[in-house]
C-alpha cells in the first residue's frame, strides 16, 4: 500500500511527512534532520535565528550524513526593532530576573536583519528546499530560487495567504491550523493581531479547493490518524513539530520535554509575551505574570531579544516556569523516548492500517 503522492514527487521524498523547521535553541539538530530524511520524510533546519556561517556549517554537516532531500526554514519578515515601551517592559521583566537571580544586561538591544545573508548561503550551498514562516520569499529570492531549481514551501494561515503564495511561485503550501504549536505564520499582524486562528479541519479543505499546488496540513497532528484525516480533507501530506520535539534526537531541554509529557489539550495558550508575536505554548509563570501585569509586550523581535536572558537563565537552571515551551494541542498523544525514525515508521504503519480497515485498494 503506497502513500506516495504529489508532495513526495515535488520534494523527492518517500513519505508525505515534513518535520517542522523549529527555530531557536538548536532544537532541530543535525541528527534529527538526518534521521527524518533517512526515514523517508523531509527534515528541516530551523535556521531563522542562526548566523549565516552557522547555517553553512550545519548544512555541510547534514550532507555528511545523508544524500536525501532536506529543507532550511527562514523568517520572511522584516527584522526591525521597535523600542516603544521598553523601560516599562524591562521593569516588569526585572521581577522575573530577581526570581532567577540574574541582573538586567546594560547592552543595547539590536536585532540583526540576517535574511539576505542567510538566503545567500542557501543558494551557495545549493540547499534543495527553502521554507518560510510569516510570509513569502521576497520576489528577488523567489526568482533566484526558481533559477537554482530550489523548491519553495510557504506556511499560511488563511485562504488569501495561500492564493498569494501560489501566485508568487510557491511550490508547496503548509496550511497551519490554530492547533499548531509555536508561532502563528500569519502574514499581516496588523490585520490579525493575535494571528489568524482557523482550525485545521476548516482551513485545509478551503485552501485545497482554491489552489492548484500541493497542500500540507499542520497543527495538532501526531500520528497516522492525523495523516489519514489530512489526506481525506484533500491535503497531500502533513507537517509535524511537537511530536519531533520530544524525540531522542531533539535538542529540546530535558525539562522542556518533561513539560510536554505532563501537558494536555488544555495546557497551551497563544501568547505574545516571549517574542512579541503570537505563538502557542504551555502556560507557565512567565506567561501568567506578564499577563497579570497588563503591560503590552514589545514588537517582534524586540520582545524576543529582551526576554532572551530570562529564557537562557531558566534553561540553565532547568526552570520550566520561565522558558518558552512551544507546542501544539495534541500532547496527550506523545510517547516517551521515541526516535524520529520510529515516529515516521509508526505514523506510516498506522495510516496504512487505517486504510486497510476501510478496505482501501
Amino acid at each position: 500500500m503506497n502513500l506516495y503522492n504529489r508532495v513526495c514527487e515535488v520534494l523527492d521524498i518517500e513519505v508525505p511527512i515534513i518535520q517542522a523547521g523549529m527555530a531557536g535553541d538548536r532544537i532541530t539538530t543535525v541528527e534529527l534532520i538526518v534521521n527524518v530524511c533517512e526515514a523517508g520524510g523531509l527534515g528541516t533546519l530551523g535556521a531563522a535565528y542562526m548566523q549565516p556561517e552557522d547555517i553553512r556549517q550545519t548544512v555541510q554537516e547534514i550532507r555528511k550524513h545523508t544524500d536525501k532531500t532536506f529543507a532550511v526554514n527562514l523568517f520572511a519578515t522584516d527584522m526591525i526593532d521597535n523600542t516603544v515601551g521598553m523601560e516599562e517592559v524591562q521593569h516588569m521583566l526585572d521581577t522575573m530576573r530577581d526570581v532567577l537571580h540574574i541582573k538586567r544586561s546594560g547592552q543595547k538591544i539590536k536585532t540583526q536583519n540576517l535574511f539576505k545573508d542567510q538566503f545567500k548561503v542557501l543558494v551557495e550551498e545549493q540547499v534543495p528546499v527553502v521554507s518560510t514562516a510569516f510570509g513569502i520569499l521576497p520576489s528577488y529570492a523567489m526568482k533566484i530560487a526558481k533559477e537554482q531549481g530550489m523548491k519553495v514551501i510557504t506556511m499560511i494561515t488563511t485562504v488569501r495567504e495561500a492564493l498569494e503564495a501560489q501566485e508568487q511561485g510557491t511550490d508547496i503550501i503548509v496550511a497551519q491550523g490554530s492547533e499548531a504549536g509555536g508561532h502563528r505564520g500569519t502574514f499581516d499582524m496588523n490585520e490579525h493581531p493575535n494571528g489568524a486562528n482557523i482550525g485545521l479541519f476548516s482551513l485545509v479543505p478551503q485552501v485545497v479547493d482554491r489552489v492548484n499546488i500541493p497542500v500540507v496540513a499542520s497543527g495538532g497532528i501526531m500520528d497516522g490518524r492525523g495523516l489519514i484525516a489530512a489526506l481525506t480533507l484533500g491535503a497531500s501530506g502533513i507537517q509535524m513539530g511537537t511530536v519531533f520535539l520530544a524525540t531522542k534526537e531533539s535538542g529540546a531541554h530535558s525539562c522542556y520535554k518533561q513539560a510536554l509529557y505532563e501537558s494536555d489539550e488544555e495546557s497551551t495558550v497563544i501568547t505574545k509575551n516571549f517574542s512579541g508575536r503570537p505563538a502557542r505554548g504551555i502556560k507557565n509563570a512567565f506567561i501568567k505574570d506578564f499577563d497579570h501585569s497588563k503591560i503590552q509586550p514589545l514588537a517582534f523581535l524586540t520582545q524576543n531579544a529582551v526576554t532572551g536572558d530570562i529564557r537562557k537563565a531558566a534553561a540553565k537552571q532547568s526552570n520550566k516556569e520561565y522558558m518558552s515551551l512551544w507546542c501544539g494541542q495534541g500532547t496527550r498523544l506523545l510517547e516517551k523516548d521515541k526516535t524520529a525514525t520510529e515516529i515516521i515508521n509508526t505514523t506510516m504503519q498506522q495510516a496504512k492500517s487505517i486504510l486497510t480497515t476501510f478496505n482501501y485498494r
